[in-house]
């Protein structure tokens, strides 16, 4: 995890560590982090992974299959893990309109993740 949930101080994986970031002007609705050394080419960085329910503290672990994909229109998709309804609703709301946010299924996200020759597995960590 790079940002708990509730939090507006951003931290972000950087060089295989967690690193001070930024202060966003909101608190994340949702946990936020990375999967780390596999990239989304929208954004050359790693791909973004979110974890739904309760805060997690930051540099937290996660070993789980995901569970959905946020799909964006700019293609900066972000994997789910967890299920909760309420901070799901959270996530959607977070983004503007114009980028066209949809929940899918896990078998998108899986779809999603091969399609940029992952190697990850449902029992590798996701989520730093």
């Amino acid at each position: 995890m790079e940002w708990s949930r509730g939090q507006a101080e951003r931290l972000i994986w950087r060089d295989g560590r967690v690193v001070p970031y930024r202060t966003e002007p909101l608190p994340a609705p949702v946990n936020y982090g990375c999967i780390p050394a596999l990239h989304n080419p929208a954004d050359a960085a790693e791909v973004d992974a979110v974890w739904l329910g309760d805060p997690l503290e930051v540099g937290r672990q996660v070993m789980a299959p995901p569970t959905g994909l946020l799909w964006l229109a700019d293609g900066d998709h972000k994997v789910i893990f967890g299920e909760d309804d309420r901070t799901c609703q959270a996530l959607l709301a977070w983004f503007p309109p114009e980028r066209g946010a949809r929940l899918l299924g896990p078998e998108a996200a899986w779809e999603w993740l091969d399609s940029l020759g992952s190697a990850v597995v449902p029992a590798s960590p996701t989520g730093l």
